[in-house]
């Protein structure tokens, strides 16, 4: 998570950029009362990734409604990931690099205990469809370039 707390959008590789535009997309459109996966179709068919919205749609909706509490993501045009967007680039990254004892502890801690394996399973659906589509989910991030200063 501290990978990528309060990083600029800029920092993150296509993968992690697209990630962070999807889930934002997926919040703003559930906000405003729209169907998320109609909202993002175009966006995934786009990059070729249209088999990964089901279980990205899955994974988003588990998460809004069996959470602990309600993920606070920031506005499509904001140029910093939250907190909340970091913990879960992070699922992200862990889910596509297998490492799926580390997903599951760390969905524990975020939602109810009923919902743990089938988000655990959505996201690692959604990763292995975002990968055949030719994004390296395991490593989201560029690498932290000289000019950034971290936030206090």
């Amino acid at each position: 998570m501290y990978a990528f707390v309060y990083r600029p959008v800029e920092s993150l590789g296509n993968g992690g950029r697209f990630l962070l535009w999807a889930m934002r997309g997926w919040v703003g459109a559930a906000e405003r009362g729209q169907c998320p996966p109609r909202a993002l179709h175009r966006g995934f068919a786009a990059v070729d990734a249209r088999l990964a919205l089901p279980d990205f749609h899955v994974a988003m909706g588990l998460l809004a409604s069996d959470g602990r509490r309600c993920l606070a993501l920031a506005p499509m045009p904001c140029r910093t990931i939250a907190e909340d967007e970091a913990v879960l680039i992070a699922l992200w990254r862990d889910a596509a690099r297998g490492q799926a004892d580390r997903l599951r502890s760390t969905l524990e801690l975020l939602v109810e205990p009923a919902s743990v394996v089938a988000i655990a399973k959505a996201f690692a659906a959604a990763t292995t469809s975002l990968s055949a589509a030719g994004f390296d989910l395991s490593r989201l991030s560029s690498p932290i370039s000289q000019d950034h200063q971290e936030t206090k």
